[in-house]
């Protein structure tokens, strides 16, 4: 009893030093960001343990906690590495302590680490998949509030064109018929009558300045990719936003000099080539489309090709339901509406090429001439 005093008061005294050097870590200012302070924290803990494990053959049971440690602060080989040398190291201590080596000292050790590296692998793999859902529903939550951005703005961008072609075909139209009413009047009034021609070229002055006023409106109302811009730099851009955004290769090419179109033109073969790319990426499967504007004497051409899938153009896939005005029927509407003529030529397995064809005005001047 009088030698085991000092012993029993050794392994008392390394237990308390081994439990506040655990107790130390969490409040260790870096020791959650920093691997290497990390690191010299789990050696102080495995030191004071290797102390405790030579002084009592109790301290093996320590070993457990141990193995998650290691696995936990350091690197997956490096913490392999410790757990296969923690639980070497308590099997041979116990095996000191007992006075000779069997099997079953070593069984403990090694499937309290076996436990543990089977344990924490579990947990690793399971925060891999949380980790991964959290970043997929994100992705999710991001592409949901996009799609309703986009469909906002395509509603937005819709009713400002709907706008425009009210105003250019009711108000403008009336306004310009009111002019050309007046004009009439003033040639038939007789030239005594003053007054009558003064309140007619007062009314003459005033449609023309609505008039006016409703191709500012109309020209307000144009698509955001046609500001301050031509229709060539438009349909560059738009090649260069399909590339960025879905993988497929879209070109541009002019085939000749750029002739100022009126604005209605302009929107009109903005859409169908919109309208024409949406389709080539929503169904179409290819790897490449190629745009081409070009001037055929009196007349202006826009050419869509893709290598994509096909379809039978007898039999053309129907367009979805949240698809507006992409389907074919909306373009061929657009280009008739304006006295002109779109074709589709098509196989299955042969890709597509779309051309719209309008007929220039007699004299294409800037925008503004766009109405009447």
């Amino acid at each position: 009893m009088a030698g085991g005093l000092p012993q029993a008061s050794a392994v008392v005294a390394v237990a308390v030093v081994c439990g506040a050097v655990y107790a130390a870590g969490p409040v260790l200012p870096r020791v959650r960001s920093s691997r290497l302070v990390a690191a010299g924290w789990l050696g102080a803990v495995s030191a004071a343990w290797l102390v405790l494990v030579l002084l009592t053959a109790d301290g093996v049971w320590v070993a457990f906690p141990l193995y998650f440690l290691q696995l936990h602060l350091l690197p997956r080989r490096a913490g392999l590495i410790a757990v296969i040398a923690t639980a070497l190291a308590a099997a041979t201590a116990f095996a000191a302590h007992q006075g000779v080596f069997s099997p079953v000292a070593a069984i403990g050790p090694v499937l309290g680490a076996a436990v543990a590296v089977a344990v924490v692998r579990g947990y690793q793999a399971l925060y891999r998949e949380s980790e991964q859902r959290r970043r997929l529903i994100e992705e999710l939550t991001a592409t949901r509030a996009d799609l309703a951005r986009a469909q906002h703005t395509a509603g937005v961008l819709a009713e400002r064109e709907r706008l425009a072609h009210e105003i250019h075909d009711t108000l403008a139209q009336g306004l310009s018929s009111i002019q050309l009413l007046l004009r009439a009047t003033e040639r038939v009034l007789p030239d005594t009558s003053g007054n009558a021609a003064r309140y007619v070229g007062q009314a003459r002055q005033a449609a023309a300045d609505n008039l006016a006023e409703a191709r500012r409106f109309v020209a307000a109302l144009t698509p955001p990719a046609l500001d301050d811009t031509t229709l060539a730099d438009a349909l560059e851009r738009l090649c260069a936003t399909t590339c960025a955004h879905h993988q497929i290769t879209a070109r541009f090419h002019l085939t000749c000099d750029p002739v100022p179109l009126p604005t209605a033109h302009e929107v009109a073969l903005l859409r169908i080539a919109q309208a024409a790319i949406a389709n080539t990426v929503r169904h179409a499967d290819a790897t490449t489309v190629e745009i081409t504007l070009s001037h055929l004497g009196d007349e202006v051409a826009l050419g869509v090709v893709d290598d994509g899938t096909g379809f039978d153009p007898a039999s053309p896939p129907a367009s979805d339901p949240g698809e507006g005005g992409f389907g074919l029927a909306a373009m061929r509407t657009r280009a008739r509406a304006l006295g002109g003529s779109l074709t589709v030529e098509s196989a299955p397995g042969h890709g597509t090429a779309l051309a719209a064809r309008l007929p220039l005005p007699r004299s294409t001047g800037t925008r503004s001439e766009a109405l009447p």
